[in-house]
């Protein structure tokens, strides 16, 4: 329930996430889909309204506490958790020091926290500060970019572990098509040393290989029960 009295229904699910140049999964990432009880007339009737910073932060809380239930990290795996980017500019560090805590009594593994929306609003230098305080050795952030060869170079020099891109939003079917996404990966692996394809053509994968991503979540793969 929302400080405004609208319900919210928030779902997560495990996806396996692959290694483009292995060909293998290597880790698991919780995808987040938040809905408006009551479909879209629900959402006509309350004028579209964002959520508010209160609201977000406890969406993330509760996505870290059970989300970290769900991927059941060992020693030696990689995890991947979505948080809202107003919830950790506005923390102050305080979120990540909760990612640490939460991660070290219960999932002893690495965490990678994927951070996403407003980052196109935000300057590289305050995205910076913000995510600095997630990078220790098991603790560090992905940062989730719109799909723009621009917005993805004004990140240059921004303390990352990778950066994901939806392809849900990407064409990359036909060849000329696919001409647009290759180069929308290059700037990508150009100003970072790691990058997350999302919902990502199978038979694509050995391509987006070849243009410089490293890893990727497959379209139609279906959710890991654990």
């Amino acid at each position: 329930m929302t400080r405004a009295g609208r319900e919210l229904t928030v779902t997560l699910a495990a996806q396996p996430v692959f290694d483009l140049d292995r060909s293998t999964p290597v880790s698991r990432r919780i995808r987040r889909i938040v809905r408006h009880r009551g479909g879209e007339s629900a959402l006509a009737a309350l004028g579209r309204r964002t959520l508010e910073p209160a609201d977000l932060k406890r969406i993330d809380l509760q996505t870290l506490n059970y989300g970290l239930d769900l991927l059941r990290l060992g020693p030696e795996d990689t995890g991947v958790l979505p948080a809202f980017w107003r919830t950790v500019a506005s923390s102050r560090g305080r979120f990540a020091l909760l990612c640490a805590e939460l991660q070290h009594g219960s999932a002893p593994g690495n965490l990678l926290v994927e951070v996403m929306g407003g980052l196109e609003q935000a300057p590289p230098e305050t995205i910076d500060e913000s995510v600095g305080h997630f990078e220790t050795a098991a603790l560090g952030v992905i940062l989730h970019i719109a799909p723009d060869p621009g917005l993805v170079r004004r990140l240059a020099g921004v303390r990352a572990r990778c950066l994901a891109i939806d392809f849900a939003g990407v064409a990359h079917e036909g060849p000329r098509e696919w001409q647009a996404a290759q180069d929308l990966i290059v700037a990508a692996r150009e100003t970072c040393s790691q990058v997350l394809l999302l919902n990502l053509r199978p038979d694509r994968g050995l391509a987006a290989q070849a243009a410089g991503a490293t890893h990727a979540v497959f379209a139609g793969m279906a959710a890991i029960t654990v």
